[in-house]
């Protein structure tokens, strides 16, 4: 038996390749395909099905390619959409491989036509479920994507296909998801990387409720979607053909400039808050690398040309999230990075940063200040609000930039600093004022004058 978990980062999309014998299927591949090709070449065996759980809205599927490398007969789910790939798969189809054999269940509510497949293991009982983004470790599939007024009714028919499809399957089946913690289709999602029925029965949040209306009534909310989504979900009704990641060319300063110099081109500086806080080029967006998939989609356009900076080696793997992502236009990257740039005599610009528990003291010693909190509504819910701060979340500061007093001191906070730097980043492109990130989270927070409250 082959079974493997294809975890990508940044977006934490899981992927699958099951199978046994000499037959394999994959399900949910991502872009790039080449792990599956490399796997089922390591086992000996030949990719049979190619297996969508729905229309996915965060990254691009890698179906059409994979079957036309493989010769593998594609099924996705949402067949009231106009796919130009592939087959609908329909509940109750049935897949065998070797001695194991996949069965797919309609499980709508994250989408119309979204499926699981269940896994039976040689004696034909129930192994596995491949859940997609009906339901997660610690959480279920967002509910938001058909407006509000369809809340109510993608909610119930989720509960439906929870309580009276996936549950009864058994306490023992393994869940594999397709997405882990970090992903934003789940603000819930639990950091237990492997999980079964009976565990999110005792543990989940969302399978706590006594019955189907209060389900209704306590699930379903709006979200914001990055504006990418909407690309990602038209782009995914015809999988690219294209596959692996662009050719991304090392630059030098002077070649970095000039494709800088260009006006649909974006810095895009991915080291972290204290580096660029120190030294950067001027425009640039900071998105530390270890949040980019989390950030990038909502403040860069993919139509946008990209040029890197980083510690100036190739940045192979910021390339594949952002591919992923559908960001083909990468132009190159500052190499050697942005000791290239001083060294070729060309000037950087700098970030202030002053650390929480010295802006506590400046607070509490009467200086006047305009503190700006970028944490999302959920975090400060938990965490607790701030008395006097301004709240304007990361993702909506360049559409409230006349909420902000540019006559003050502006100190930037948030959980740690990595974000705030990526709003400074975005403030110093917008406005003229004096900007401060603040270094450290909530553990440090100490004012008297503008305390944390419940």
């Amino acid at each position: 038996m082959i079974f493997k978990r294809i975890k990508s980062e940044g977006l934490a999309h899981y992927s699958y390749i099951i199978g046994d014998g000499t037959e394999a299927a994959v399900i949910d591949p991502r872009r790039d395909i080449d792990i599956y090709l490399k796997a089922a070449e390591e086992e000996g065996v030949k990719i049979k099905y190619i297996l969508e759980t729905h229309r996915n809205e965060d990254y691009i599927i890698g179906s059409k390619k994979l079957a036309e490398k493989t010769y593998a007969l594609i099924k996705h789910s949402d067949d009231q959409l106009d796919y130009q790939y592939g087959e609908s798969v329909v509940e109750g189809d049935k897949f065998k491989l070797g001695r194991l054999e996949l069965e797919a269940v309609h499980t709508p509510g994250h989408t119309k036509g979204s499926h699981s497949y269940i896994l039976y293991d040689f004696d034909g009982s129930p192994w596995m479920v491949f859940s997609g983004d009906a339901l997660f470790a610690g959480d279920i599939g967002r509910l938001d994507f058909y407006g509000a007024d369809m809340i109510e009714e993608m909610a119930g028919r989720l509960y439906d296909a929870l309580y009276n499809k996936i549950l009864p399957l058994g306490d023992g089946v393994i869940l594999c998801p397709a997405h882990g913690a970090g992903s934003v289709c789940g603000s819930l999602i639990a950091e237990r990387e492997w999980t079964t029925i009976g565990i999110e029965k005792r543990s989940n949040p969302r399978l706590q409720y006594s019955s189907r209306e209060e389900f209704q009534k306590n699930v379903g909310e709006m979200h914001k979607k990055p504006a990418y989504f909407a690309e990602m979900e038209e782009m995914n009704l015809l999988s690219p053909l294209d596959s692996g990641h662009p050719f991304v060319p090392a630059l030098n300063a002077e070649e970095f400039e000039k494709l800088a110099a260009e006006d649909d081109t974006v810095i895009l500086d991915t080291r972290t808050e204290t580096e660029f806080s120190s030294a950067h080029i001027s425009g640039s967006l900071s998105i530390w690398s270890q949040i980019i998939s989390s950030f990038v989609g909502w403040l860069v356009p993919t139509d946008k040309k990209i040029l890197l900076v980083n510690d100036g080696n190739y940045p192979g793997e910021i390339v594949r999230q952002l591919y992923r992502m559908g960001y083909d236009r990468i132009s190159g990257y500052l190499s050697r990075g942005i000791l290239n740039w001083h060294m070729s005599g060309r000037k950087s610009e700098k970030v202030k940063t002053i650390n929480v528990d010295k802006l506590c003291s400046l607070i509490d010693s009467g200086e006047d200040y305009w503190l700006l909190d970028i944490r999302k509504k959920e975090e400060i819910e938990k965490e607790g609000k701030i008395a006097n701060a301004h709240e304007i979340p990361l993702t909506e500061i360049k559409y409230n930039l006349n909420q902000i007093e540019k006559d003050k001191v502006i100190y930037i906070f948030c959980g740690s600093g990595m974000r705030s730097m990526t709003a400074a980043s975005i403030l110093k492109r917008e406005i003229e004022a004096d900007i401060k990130v603040v270094l450290g989270g909530l553990s440090g927070w100490s004012s008297t004058t503008c305390p944390i409250k419940d």
